[in-house]
């Protein structure tokens, strides 16, 4: 298909744009396959404005008279408006960009196209490869190995070719667990505590459905994690009703009887088409400027945003505290392992583990507990709060986890070495992109479309010195404690940067922001003086005590 096809009206002039915090500018509006351009020809001052049509999520027509008005709402929560003088025009336009945003064919899409304008120092596709990790673990224990009995994703084609299990266990025994375990996910090592040698795992649901069916391989696999005379925890991240549920269809939960060692702990967490939902009443009420105070506050409470963040924040302390606190093995669940697990299992490991709060140690987790891990980001970020179009598959199930984050971040603000705009990029890039690293649903899917042949990492980009400075927090000392954060609903907040952002200007925030960083680089230069006096008067002693004894 040629891009051409799609475009009926390429240019159009006498175009104006109103965007959020900017002065209203006309200029000219040009579509091309992946984005939409719009310039300012002004003499004092060129603008350009580039969308990639990927970003779109709806839009949204209106005329009087012969003008016609576009308005753009954007995945990354943006609303522009444009308009567009004449009504043919502004129709070709519209139906453009509807074609243009919706392409089905991941292999359209920008990625594909992309060409870098910087130097590729590190390929990002090779920076977290799981023998390096592994690599890592093999340093500090022996009892674990990589398994490549997924290597052609004919075990389970959401995981990666290469997971770690523990060294008893033999891939004959691996291919029967994952028969017993839905969509093949059997389980796999997300994190070591190096402190006391505990083990966090994540899978899916058993299939024991209404018969009570057991595997015993399944049994051997999960108590191999234990130490002799102790217990594990499984944490169910569905309430014991949903879990129960899931019998009658096949799936179902460990039985204790066969699983006497383990404990198991239902915490309910939503999924799909609930946190789809909440997304888009709180963006909803976060757009509506008319609010007074009982309005909004009782909207903010409605979308129930919140109160997700709360119960996954509360699973993830429940994980950390079985491992570091009660000196217990975990294994976390819910039905498909690919969503609530993953939000679980990567931020027990934030709060574990001081790797984990660095910002190649962030990547690295996500690239291990999502990316590789089988998230279907494809799916889950196709649309953003504003389609209009019926759900599917789409849920902001990463972006709950970058807001549990920030919150986390929030509470502790110099023990990450990241700062907020880290975390917002991590978001743009999840939903609209030029990089590679997002597309597709998991690696087996990757793998098929050739991305690491064929697309740019964004790692590649991120971790260029001049862009990686952006993102550094300028209060970050390393901590290697285990953080709590708290999970009290006076101690959660509504990230602003993400939620408030195209609404609020974020000028004097801004200004504070670079204040802070030029009093602790001012800070630090005075460091360095008083080193440096400490030091001559040191040296001015030594001599006084020589001419003493002299």
């Amino acid at each position: 298909m040629e891009f051409a096809e799609l475009i009926k009206t390429p240019r159009a002039d006498n175009v104006v744009l109103h965007r959020p915090f900017y002065p209203v500018v006309e200029g000219t509006l040009c579509l091309t396959g992946h984005h939409l351009i719009f310039s300012s020809r002004r003499q004092d001052n060129v603008e350009e404005l580039w969308l990639l049509h990927s970003n779109i999520d709806s839009i949204d027509k209106r005329f009087v008279g012969s003008l016609g008005t576009i308005i753009i709402k954007c995945k990354d929560l943006r609303i522009i408006q444009l308009d567009i003088p004449g009504m043919e025009e502004c129709l070709n336009i519209a139906s453009s960009i509807e074609a243009l945003s919706t392409l089905d064919s991941i292999t359209l899409m920008y990625p594909f196209f992309y060409r870098p304008m910087f130097e590729v120092v590190e390929d990002g596709w090779h920076s977290f490869l799981p023998e390096r990790e592994f690599e890592v673990l093999h340093s500090v224990t022996n009892e674990w190995r990589l398994s490549y009995v997924n290597k052609d994703f004919s075990v389970s084609p959401s995981y990666p070719p290469i997971v770690t299990v523990p060294k008893s266990i033999d891939d004959e025994a691996l291919r029967k667990v994952a028969m017993f375990r839905h969509g093949g996910r059997f389980p796999v090592l997300g994190y070591y505590h190096k402190k006391n040698g505990m083990v966090m795992m994540r899978s899916s649901q058993p299939l024991t459905g209404t018969n009570g069916r057991r595997c015993k391989e399944d049994e051997k696999l999960i108590n191999a994690t234990l130490r002799p005379g102790k217990r594990g925890y499984i944490i169910d991240t569905r309430s014991l009703n949903v879990a129960q549920q899931a019998r009658a269809k096949g799936g179902g939960f460990e039985q204790e009887a066969h699983y006497p060692q383990w404990r198991r702990i239902h915490k309910s967490i939503e999924r799909y088409h609930i946190l789809q939902e909440s997304l888009i009443k709180l963006v909803e009420a976060c757009n509506d400027q008319s609010h007074n105070m009982d309005r909004w506050l009782s909207k903010l409470e409605a979308s129930n945003w919140l109160t997700h963040v709360k119960e996954i924040l509360t699973t993830a302390c429940l994980a950390a505290q079985c491992i570091d606190r009660e000196g217990a093995s975990v294994l976390v669940h819910g039905t498909e392992g690919t969503d609530s697990t993953l939000q679980v299992t990567s931020l027990a490991q934030i709060i574990l583990d001081p790797r984990c709060r660095t910002i190649r140690g962030f990547e690295a987790l996500v690239e291990r507990e999502w990316l590789q891990a089988g998230h279907p980001f494809q799916q889950r970020c196709a649309q953003s709060a504003y389609s209009n179009s019926k759900q599917k598959w789409e849920a902001p199930v990463f972006l709950l986890f970058l807001d549990c984050v920030w919150q986390i971040l929030r509470q502790f603000p110099c023990s990450f070495e990241f700062n907020y705009y880290f975390l917002l990029m991590l978001f743009e890039h999840a939903y609209a992109s030029q990089f590679g690293t997002f597309l597709g649903n998991n690696e087996n899917e990757r793998c098929k479309l050739k991305l690491p042949q064929k697309t740019m990492s964004l790692w590649s980009w991120v971790n260029r010195p001049q862009e990686l400075n952006k993102f550094k927090n300028p209060l970050y000392e390393a901590n290697s404690l285990v953080i709590w954060p708290s999970v009290a609903p006076q101690s959660l907040q509504l990230w602003e940067g993400i939620f408030l952002r195209w609404n609020r200007s974020s000028k004097f925030l801004d200004e504070s922001y670079e204040e802070m960083i030029n009093i602790i680089k001012y800070n630090k230069e005075l460091q360095v003086k008083v080193n440096l006096l400490r030091r001559q008067l040191a040296e001015l002693k030594t001599d006084d005590e020589m001419q003493e004894s002299l």
